[in-house]
């Protein structure tokens, strides 16, 4: 608004004619109050009576608050809209707790980062975002609990998450019911946008798309003739794993073996033995990182040295060299994950930012931060913070993010996968390999 900032207030008693001089004191102070509130100097605040303060019995003998008095503030400063700027709250869910808190972690650092450029910018619809975080540690139910607390409680519009398809697939009926848009980073079992969810989207590829580029190169470059395919039995895994078998059927090598694991396990002694007496020349792991260091570890250990390993975007952290107890277990193991958006040149100004403040923006990092773009984008697009709205508005238009363009298909997945290879080296560290053509 323009013109002067009003602030009009009614006394709830009556007082005194010789205690005028405390009830101004008390009205200065809520004048002093609302003009800290609403960023203004004091200067620009006037106040202003509905009656005249009258006699009667003294201040003192009565309780006299000052939220007995009713503010409304105006705005003097041109340019001004509102008395106070909103938030809108944004959640951020995923495993920030457990085994799996390396991706939470990764989540928070990439969307915290987004936020406050997007924030400096101007926000979503002139509203400033604020993120809540909702650690479901990667259990189904939990993920319910947090989506439940998140909708009824925080009153997010939107929300980045989960992490785990486990997680993310009834989770999401929890948003869609309440038609709170979601854009998951990292979860890629098909289920997750093949339900008809319209506020459902991810910032990555799908199961089904990782699994044929795991598999063609298991054929293709590491020239695999009996692979032991193995799986964790969670969603996620076990729906890579297959989609990988798949692929390695249809390019005439069926798998020798297929097995599954139980998360948490730390002891592999038994599968070692059946991976080697089937005499697999390459394992493949559909899971995460938990159990994919001990796994490729203990073969090491026991023999198994020139077997490949080669495992998914779930071991796309650190982490996998501590489970694994050291950089020379990793050394050699092959992963698919999607192009590193950090050598992208959209990328260039945040990824320097992040090294600067001393954090390497690694594995989902950069797909937070854009997935937080995606959602802005999509309700500054809509002019509206309603989920559907946004949610029409993000299958329509493509958007520019840390991880160059994106656009979506009427489901809510990536219109383009970019499914590569990666391979650890000795010292710790992964790298993207050259495409094969």
């Amino acid at each position: 608004m323009h013109g002067k900032q009003v602030v009009e207030w009614k006394e709830k008693h009556v007082i005194h004619d010789n205690e005028k001089v405390m009830a101004r004191a008390l009205l200065q102070a809520t004048r002093s109050s609302v003009a800290q509130q609403s960023g203004f100097s004091s200067n620009h605040v006037i106040a202003v009576p509905i009656k005249k303060i009258s006699s009667g019995a003294p201040l003192m003998s009565h309780t006299f608050y000052r939220k007995g008095f009713l503010a409304i503030a105006v705005a003097t400063a041109l340019g001004v809209s509102s008395f106070a700027q909103a938030d809108v709250k944004i959640g951020v869910a995923g495993p920030m707790t457990g085994a799996n808190a390396s991706f939470g972690q990764q989540y928070m650092k990439g969307a915290q980062a987004a936020a406050d450029a997007i924030n400096a910018a101007g926000g979503v619809n002139g509203e400033k975002i604020v993120l809540v975080a909702g650690d479901d540690a990667c259990e189904p139910k939990q993920a319910v609990a947090v989506a439940n607390r998140l909708v009824d409680n925080d009153k997010v519009i939107g929300v980045v998450g989960h992490f785990c398809s486990s997680s993310t697939i009834p989770a999401s009926e929890v948003y869609s019911d309440a038609g709170v848009i979601a854009i998951t980073p990292g979860s890629t079992n098909p289920t997750v946008t093949e339900r008809g969810l319209k506020e459902m989207f991810r910032m990555c590829g799908r199961d089904d798309q990782q699994g044929i580029v795991a598999g063609d190169y298991i054929v293709d470059v590491l020239k695999g003739k009996k692979i032991a395919v193995i799986n964790d039995k969670d969603t996620y895994g076990k729906g890579l794993a297959d989609a990988t078998a798949k692929q390695l059927t249809a390019r005439g090598v069926k798998p020798v073996l297929e097995e599954g694991l139980t998360r948490g396990e730390k002891d592999f002694s038994a599968l070692v033995t059946k991976i080697r007496s089937v005499g697999a020349d390459v394992v493949y792991f559909g899971g995460l990182h938990p159990e994919a260091g001990p796994l490729v570890r203990q073969m090491r250990e026991q023999g198994l040295k020139d077997v490949k390993f080669m495992s998914d975007d779930g071991v796309v952290t650190d982490e996998l060299v501590t489970t694994a107890g050291g950089p020379q277990y990793v050394d050699g193991v092959y992963m698919t994950f999607g192009a590193d958006p950090r050598v992208l040149p959209d990328s260039k100004a945040v990824v320097d930012q992040f090294r600067k403040s001393g954090y390497e923006p690694e594995g989902y990092t950069l797909y937070a931060y854009a997935s937080i773009q995606a959602l802005a984008a999509g309700f500054n697009g809509a002019k509206s913070n309603k989920g559907d709205e946004a949610a029409k508005w993000l299958k329509t238009n493509p958007v520019k993010t840390v991880m160059g363009e994106k656009a979506w298909d009427g489901k809510g997945d990536l219109k383009v996968s970019d499914y590569v290879v990666y391979q650890w080296d000795a010292t710790g560290k992964y790298k993207q390999l050259e495409k094969q053509k």
